[in-house]
């Protein structure tokens, strides 16, 4: 906050956007932390930093917005200026009425006093609500990945088909089947693409603990022939092995993806296969695009 308090100490108006690189600078940001997105990928971090500056300086009436996007500094923000003070935090910003009357008013709205506003803070409110979803995210995956790993294996190969026409594989007019437990050649699953079945993609459930090497794979690999199949697929609850990545990335006439349990995991968030939404939130924020309307 200091910084950006600084660099609008001449007492003109700036336009907020016009202060991003000046302050990348201060703090000598890289190109990728300039362009570091939050967790949720809608907005620069950087920006969302300064963004939260602003309303902080703003609710001690150290900054005035005279106008939509532009930033003045107050003759209180001046008066502090004078003050030389090493930085702008929370024990700061106490001093202003105004500011104590904002950080009470969040935490009536729901925040615990050790969730008040403390600037600076480690994070922007986004940041919180973006961590706490990954942080939601990561245990659902390891509770998913267990409960697959703890499930009848022809059970894991109908959740993996499930899985993949739930992506839209095989369309509105294919269909995906589980292959017969015995006899399958190595094939645990089949999408047709098409009616007719002219398309297909071959599909390997491993329900593992164990790294899958390259030698399974290059077992399914050869099993697609038996169905004449230049697709194919293996999805495991483990990982695999670099030698079995690097296998599929030298194969040649045929296409093979490999996914391991992380990735499972995310698609079937994703696709909401195996899980349900329990609770959802709107974050809104104000429209530049109505208030820039004249008529």
């Amino acid at each position: 906050m200091l910084p950006l308090l600084q660099a609008i100490a001449d007492g003109d108006e700036h336009r907020l956007r016009s202060l991003y690189d000046q302050l990348a600078d201060v703090f000598s940001l890289t190109e990728d932390e300039r362009s570091q997105l939050l967790p949720s990928g809608q907005q620069r971090l950087f920006h969302n930093r300064i963004g939260w500056a602003r309303t902080y300086l703003k609710k001690a009436g150290l900054l005035d917005s005279p106008k939509r996007g532009f930033v003045k500094i107050t003759g209180r923000g001046s008066e502090i200026l004078d003050q030389e003070p090493e930085r702008i935090d929370s024990a700061l910003l106490n001093r202003f009425e105004e500011f104590r009357e904002f950080t009470t008013q969040t935490r009536e709205q729901g925040k615990t006093d050790s969730e008040s506003p403390d600037v600076p803070q480690k994070s922007t409110p986004e940041e919180s609500i973006d961590s706490a979803y990954a942080e939601i995210i990561t245990q659902l995956t390891g509770e998913l990945l267990e409960t697959l790993r703890n499930s009848d294996p022809f059970f894991f190969e109908k959740v993996v088909v499930k899985l993949l026409r739930g992506m839209g594989y095989g369309g509105v007019r294919g269909r995906g089947v589980v292959t017969p437990r015995s006899g399958d050649g190595g094939i645990d699953g089949i999408i047709y693409e098409d009616k007719l079945g002219l398309d297909t993609v071959c599909i390997q459930a491993k329900r593992w603990a164990n790294v899958v090497g390259r030698k399974t794979v290059q077992e399914f690999v050869g099993s697609m022939d038996l169905h004449r199949s230049r697709k194919g697929v293996i999805i495991t609850t483990s990982h695999f092995s670099p030698d079995a990545q690097d296998y599929v990335d030298r194969i040649e006439g045929k296409k093979v993806v490999l996914i391991d349990g992380e990735e499972l995991a995310r698609l079937m968030i994703d696709h909401r296969i195996g899980v349900s939404v329990s609770r959802s939130y709107d974050i809104v924020e104000l429209s530049q695009d109505f208030f820039d309307e004249t008529d």
